[in-house]
Parts: C-alpha cells; structure tokens; sequence
C-alpha cells in the first residue's frame, strides 16, 4: 500500500507539471510564471520626465529569457521596444490592447499585458514569451466557493482520520500474523507444531511453515530410526567381537595351565586362535573401511580392467575356496570382453561381498548366479542372483543401511553388518548404482549399473 501510495503521488506530481509547467532557462515553472514576471517587470521601470526608461536588469533579463518588450503610451503609440518581432505594430488601440490579455499562443509567442503607472501618467507595456501558455478565466459563486473552503477541510480531516485508523487497524492485523508466524516458527523449534490453515495472503507462508514441519518431522524420524539401529549394531558388534575374544582367550589359557602341551595340541589350538583372530580382524577392518569410504579417506586408483576376466577369476577363487566347495556358482556373459576404468582392491571387495552374502546366509543348496551384460541407455549390468529365502520389503528398504544386520544373522553371526553397506559406498565411488530385487521363498537378485563413462 506504501508502494501504491507512493506511485500515486509520484504519477499525481508528473501530471501536474506535464499540465501546468514550462521548461524555462533556469528550469522547470509553473505556466503561470510568465504572467507574474509579467506583473513584476515594472520594478524595472521608470518615468523619466514623462519617458519611460528600462533598467539595465530588466533587459538583461529579456535576453535570458528570450523574450521581448514593447511599451505603448497613453494614445496607444509605441514609445519602447525591446527585442520585439517585425510582424507586431508599433500602435495599438484599446480594442486590441484588452483582446491581447486574453490572446492564445500565435506567431511564436504568448503576449501578456499589463499597466506602469507613475506621477500620473500611464503607460501599457507588452512581453512576448515563446511558450504555447494557455489563459483561461474561472468565474464561481463566491458564497458557495467559501462554505466549499469549510467543507474541503473537513473532508481532509475526516480522510486524515479515516487513514490513521485504517492504519492501526491494519497495524493490528498485520501484528495479529506476523505473531501466528512468529509462534509456528517456535512451535517448529520445540516441536509442538499445530498445522496452519494456508488461506489469505499468508498462504505461501503457512504453507512453508507446514511443509518445514513436514520435513523436520520425518528427519526427526530418519535420525531416530539410525540412532536406534546405530546403537543396537554396537551392541552387536560388540557381542560379535566378544565371541570370538573368548575362544582366545580360552585356548591361551589351557597352553599356558598345560604343563608341556605336544605339538598337536598346541597345532591345534594355535589354529583355533589364529581363526578367530583372523574374525575379530576382518570386523575391525570392516568398521574402519566403511568409516574411510564415508569421509572419503581411501585411495581411489582406478585403471583400465577386463571386466568379463577380472570376474571369471573372482568366481575362480570362491569356487576354490574350502568353505565354498560343494556349493553351486556359475557364471554367464553376454560379451566376449569389455574394458572398464576400476579400482580392481574396491571393486573386488564389493562384488565379493555381495557373492560370499549370497553364499552365507542361504541354505546350502542355493545355487548363486554372477551374469555381465550391457544396456545401451544405463551401461554395464552386473548382476549377482541366487534362488535362495529372498528377503521382505522392509528388509530391502533397510539393506544398505550402515547399522543394519539382517533377520537370519543368529544362524551365520560371524558378519560384522556393514558388508553390503561397504558394498554400495564401493559402487557409488565408481559412479555406479547397485539396486536389490527379492522376494520371500524366490531368491534375491543384486543388479550393479556401471555407467557408460567408466568404459
């Protein structure tokens, strides 16, 4: 409204001067000018012994203003001319004297007349100025004008009072929802938030209010769920590590209360504890890795690698492995070789991750599938199948999750959690995308995306 208001009178101002102003020498005037300097010009006039003299000011300022002056006696005969054009006469009678107060804009100039008197004697003098100045006479009932006089001020009062309550009022108003804001702000921050009706010219506002409630909401949610899991997983992994803790500290106590224990049994035990040291490693490992990968502290040395080669001979070394050797894996491929920019120590580490998960945590009967193909839109697919339990939605949604150990851990507990989470952080670091499709009683499958750049 402050805005409106002050282009109203800005418009108001520049209509008035592009109606009632003249540009002039030194600026911009109201057209009435020329008729007051017209009235004033006789300070510069003087009866000299019955002539008319012109102060040496006055004609200094006809020539800057660029204007003329002619002087006519009594008789109607010119008597002094200053500047005057050659088409205006030298005498004039009173006829034409009186029609020139009224004359319009002609021949170049606007003539304005006016009378010098002096010891009796007087004289009419003339001023041509070169604007198109209009001159208009206003006639009005005097009585009616004067209780128009009363009536304007009371309407400018009662307009000056209308304004300063509408003010207030709208003082109050704007008060009354800049307070709502400011209270859903810190209910927002205390978490008491009660949704607003997003109506009036507020709406944009509420609505931002509402949704930023929304938001805070579920991350509150979000950081909830993770602090949940984040704290059952240490509890975990520290009864993980605790596990295998014990057989050492077991076996070392038995070699040490053995009198001379023989080389089998210290053969034996020695194996046992080199196992279980190997396990509580490979967690330790497993934590600091996935904590490197997150703030991005791991070397990232990619190279040009046989993709189809570099995982025939990861299969190879699972097929070889003991523990793997009586269960099925195969491998298929759709291309005869392709060449990919890899950091073959990661890459390695994810893709065995998701093969020794499948192998891990399904019956011994699965049979696990490593397939490569291409898609011309995505890029490379790798993909690691099996046909084993599968796993439900909510157990998909939470996979990749950091903190997150699955339903069927008590069955295979030796895994620290953070396989598949390690598994993604690898993949992602090679701008690929791994994506998990499964169902209960059918198998799970892991499709790896490796983006067409990376050939």
């Amino acid at each position: 409204m402050s805005a409106l208001l002050f282009i109203a009178i800005v418009i108001a101002i520049g209509m008035f001067y592009y109606i009632f102003g003249i540009t002039e020498p030194e600026g911009l005037s109201l057209a009435s000018w020329p008729d007051r300097f017209t009235d004033n010009f006789s300070v510069w006039m003087e009866n000299d012994n019955g002539n008319v003299k012109i102060e040496e000011m006055g004609l200094e300022r006809l020539d800057e203003y660029g204007l003329w002056l002619q002087v006519i006696d009594e008789t109607g005969q010119e008597v002094f001319c200053h500047n005057k054009p050659e088409n205006y006469p030298v005498r004039y009678s009173a006829s034409e004297l009186i029609s020139l107060r009224t004359s319009a804009y002609e021949q170049g100039n606007t003539v304005f007349v006016n009378i010098y008197e002096d010891s009796g004697e007087t004289w009419s003098y003339l001023i041509g100025f070169p604007y198109a100045i209009g001159k208009h006479m206003v006639y009005s009932n005097g009585e009616n004008v004067g209780q128009l006089s009363t009536l304007f001020r009371r309407g400018i009062s009662f307009s000056l009072c209308a304004i300063i309550l509408f003010v207030i009022l709208y003082g109050f108003w704007l008060t009354g929802h800049l307070g709502k804001i400011a209270k859903g702000i810190s209910d927002v921050t205390m978490r008491c938030y009660t949704p607003l009706s997003e109506k009036g010219i507020f709406s944009e506002i509420y609505g931002a209010l509402n949704q930023m409630d929304t938001e805070i909401r579920h991350s509150d949610k979000v950081w909830q769920d993770t602090e949940r899991m984040r704290r059952e997983w240490i509890a975990n992994i520290t009864h993980d590590l605790k596990t295998p803790l014990s057989p050492i500290k077991g076996y070392a106590e038995l070699l040490m209360g053995s009198p001379s224990p023989d080389s089998e049994t210290m053969q034996e035990y020695g194996g046992i504890i080199l196992k279980n040291v190997n396990h509580t490693e490979k967690m330790i490992n497993d934590l600091k890795l996935t904590y490197q990968l997150d703030s991005g502290a791991v070397p990232y040395h990619p190279q040009a690698v046989r993709l189809v080669r570099f995982l025939k001979e990861l299969v190879i070394d699972i097929v070889n492995d003991p523990v793997f050797a009586d269960r099925s894996i195969e491998f298929e491929s759709n291309l005869q070789e392709c060449e990919v920019c890899l950091d073959i120590d990661l890459f390695r580490r994810a893709v065995n991750n998701l093969i020794i998960n499948a192998l891990t945590h399904n019956p011994p009967e699965t049979k696990v599938t490593i397939s490569i193909d291409t898609d011309p839109k995505k890029g490379i697919l790798i993909c690691i199948s099996d046909n084993g339990t599968g796993m439900s939605d909510k157990e998909q949604s939470e996979l990749f999750n950091r903190y997150y150990r699955g339903t069927n851990t008590k069955e295979k507990p030796e895994g620290s959690g953070l396989g598949l989470a390690i598994a993604k952080q690898i993949i992602t670091i090679h701008n690929g995308n791994i994506a998990v499709k499964s169902k209960r009683g059918e198998g799970t499958q892991f499709t790896i995306v490796l983006p067409v750049e990376n050939q």
